[in-house]
């Protein structure tokens, strides 16, 4: 009976995230022959495998809307409001393809994205051009989603990184970012943080930030029956949000409550979805 809802919870979990390409998708992925850049063992699979993916998942949303040219691009070229869904299952299906897939396949995902990049071109709010193609702008969704994964995977990960192994994922991850045209990458911890600094001088809140965080943490495109998991998924992510970060975002810094409840929470689900898409345990 537990392994039945098991199953269950977890195919509905997986159907959300991958869409209804995902079986087909993991397959190919995980079942084709051929050189990987990335093994099991290294920090990036295992970082990139676990639950606290979600959690990290929303909060590099969040923080990377507070780039204005980066979110005028989402804002007027992404379909987030009208198929939030999909684009979610794009986005998790690169990840895969990138992490876990063959070189070849990985190499024909990110030159894909990058032939996107290069229709996707417009002049923000404040009248400032940008282009998807940028290096710097690259930088700054790689360095947002990097901070993002580590810190989630810190917090709620099933199997915890030594420090050697958190500046190794920084290193590791930053692999697709340079490919996808991303340049002056960090490669470590330190130089993750440093980045994050240098670019807090061009962060801002703008109408555009402010409606996507709404849109995601007030109004999500998901059923009644699983808003509870994803409010305590989305208090999570805001929990680990910079201090720095909220004001713009107009989201609360509640520090007892996040360390206490918001901290419990997070726990809780994302050790449930852990639990639901893990295979189980073969009896002997």
């Amino acid at each position: 009976m537990i392994e039945k809802v098991r199953a269950q919870a977890g195919s509905a979990i997986f159907a959300r995230v991958a869409g209804p390409e995902g079986p087909r998708r993991r397959e190919r992925i995980h079942g084709t022959e051929g050189p990987r850049r990335f093994t099991p063992d290294d920090p990036i699979w295992r970082v990139h495998a676990d639950a606290s993916m979600f959690v990290g998942g929303i909060r590099a949303l969040l923080l990377q809307s507070l780039h204005p040219l980066a979110m005028a691009g989402v804002d007027q070229h992404s379909g987030f409001r009208g198929d939030p869904w999909g684009r979610l299952q794009r986005t998790s299906a690169f990840l895969a393809e990138t992490t876990f897939g063959t070189i070849e396949h990985a190499d024909r995902s990110i030159g894909a994205v990058r032939r996107i990049h290069e229709r996707i071109t417009g002049t923000a709010d404040d009248g400032r051009p940008y282009a998807a193609s940028d290096p710097h702008l690259l930088r700054w969704v790689h360095v947002a989603e990097a901070d993002s994964f580590l810190r989630a995977h810190d917090r709620y990960g099933a199997q915890r990184l030594s420090a050697d192994e958190r500046d190794t994922y920084v290193a590791q991850s930053a692999v697709t970012a340079r490919l996808l045209g991303a340049t002056d990458l960090p490669e470590d911890v330190a130089g993750l943080e440093e980045a994050l600094r240098d670019y807090r001088p061009e962060l801002r809140s703008t109408p555009a930030a402010r409606e996507a965080a709404r849109f995601m943490l007030l109004r999500p495109p998901v059923p009644w029956a699983i808003r509870p998991p994803y409010g305590l998924l989305a208090a999570a992510a805001v929990g680990l949000l910079p201090r720095w970060a909220r004001l713009p975002l107009r989201v609360p810094w509640l520090p007892l409550t996040e360390a206490t409840a918001v901290r419990a929470g997070g726990a809780v689900v994302t050790r449930a979805i852990g639990w639901a898409i893990s295979p189980p345990e073969r009896s002997t």
